[in-house]
């Protein structure tokens, strides 16, 4: 199969401490508790961008990570996510870093300076993976605070995201002057207030932070619901996908799309991938036997269904292929366990789609808006 007409599929990877799995932790080459030291996650970002990765996302919870097993011990904690990707951001020099933070439980103000940060750590490849905390109890881990449910939580997160994208762009391009002899730091014309108002907050503005290389990081959301989705057509650049089959899969893709449109936004400025969780072994019946390994010791998690691939990794891309042809952009890898399943991703899985003609080199790219073919948004506060 060649879709040398289509070079430009995206690929992406999720990282979820030992893996996608609730089993992960217990494989015999797990990683113990490296999730806890910074060079467990440096390794694995620049496994991915060794491997032409166009962004790597980094799972993250206000809660305890589950234990594997009734046996298990009943948990254990977890490194927060945007600080690992501003520890791993000078480490790497090409894939996009896109941590996940909460709109439930974090402030916008703090969540935008915190990716701008990170956008200048990183030199143009940040973005946000827009967590909607839906856990019940949460809120108990950070404060007193009620957090809302049902079509209020996801009306507040649609929210959260504008509050930040408006800080963002609180600074025009070109708002720091530096000037000594006049000793004038900034332009005041050129710094805004955003006098942002919404259900749960208020915020003056402007960000502390300059307006970030990107102009805008990317905003990325996960869509699994009617309420995600209707999100992703009105916040997102990245939509990730879950779908249970290839008909579901289209309809979802179809569906963002026409809502995004209907929200006034154009669609092709959106970029889809589709959730898929991986079990990847150069022999697949060696596939089959971990995957039927790591399910004996815990069910998969219920709740969030994804399409899912058990096999090795040249099997894997000629699936995708076929899935290429759903109306989705590329593809988000879940691997089940991290330090199993990321080398095959990384290694045989990327130079299986460039055999077929589906991938192209984009680290000339130094941007990941870049990477991803989006254009660089005007500021809507910027003089003219």
């Amino acid at each position: 199969m060649n879709l040398s007409t289509n070079p430009s599929l995206h690929l992406a990877v999720v990282l979820d401490q030992a893996g996608s799995h609730p089993a992960a932790a217990t494989e015999p080459d797990g990683p113990g508790d490296h999730g806890l030291h910074a060079r467990y996650w440096i390794d694995c970002f620049t496994l991915a961008q060794r491997g032409g990765l166009d962004l790597v996302t980094i799972e993250d919870s206000q809660g305890l990570v589950p234990a594997a097993a009734e046996a298990a011990p009943p948990g254990h904690g977890r490194l927060d996510a945007v600080t690992i990707a501003c520890r791993v951001a000078p480490a790497t020099r090409h894939v996009g870093i896109v941590p996940m933070a909460s709109t439930s439980l974090t402030e916008p103000f703090l969540v935008s300076s915190q990716i701008a940060t990170l956008d200048y750590v990183s030199g143009g490849r940040a973005g946000w993976e827009v967590d909607v905390t839906t856990a019940p109890g949460a809120a108990a881990y950070v404060g007193p605070r009620h957090v809302p449910t049902g079509e209020a939580l996801f009306a507040e997160a649609a929210e959260h995201v504008d509050a930040v994208r408006r800080l963002w762009d609180s600074w025009d391009d070109g708002a720091e002057i530096r000037d000594t002899a006049t000793q004038r730091f900034i332009d005041r014309d050129r710094v805004h207030h955003i006098d942002f108002e919404g259900q749960g907050f208020r915020i003056r503005g402007p960000s502390i932070t300059p307006r970030p290389p990107q102009g805008q990081p990317i905003v990325a959301t996960l869509v699994d619901s009617d309420r995600g989705q209707a999100l992703a057509a009105s916040s997102a650049d990245v939509a990730f996908l879950a779908a249970t089959d290839e008909a579901a899969l289209r309809r979802r893709a179809d569906a963002v799309r026409c809502a995004a449109a209907a929200a006034g936004r154009d669609p092709a400025q959106m970029r889809l991938l589709a959730d898929v969780d991986v079990v990847l072994h150069p022999d697949p019946g060696a596939a089959t036997e971990r995957r039927a390994r790591l399910d004996a010791r815990t069910p998969r998690v219920t709740g969030r269904d994804r399409l899912g691939f058990t096999g090795s990794a040249a099997q894997l891309a000629d699936r995708l292929l076929e899935w290429s042809a759903l109306g989705i952009d590329g593809f988000r890898f879940r691997p089940a366990a991290v330090l199993v399943d990321l080398p095959q991703i990384a290694g045989p899985c990327v130079e299986a789609f460039r055999a077929r003609g589906a991938r192209r080199d984009a680290n000339q790219e130094t941007t990941l808006r870049g990477r991803l073919g989006l254009p660089r948004p005007a500021s809507r506060y910027a003089i003219a």
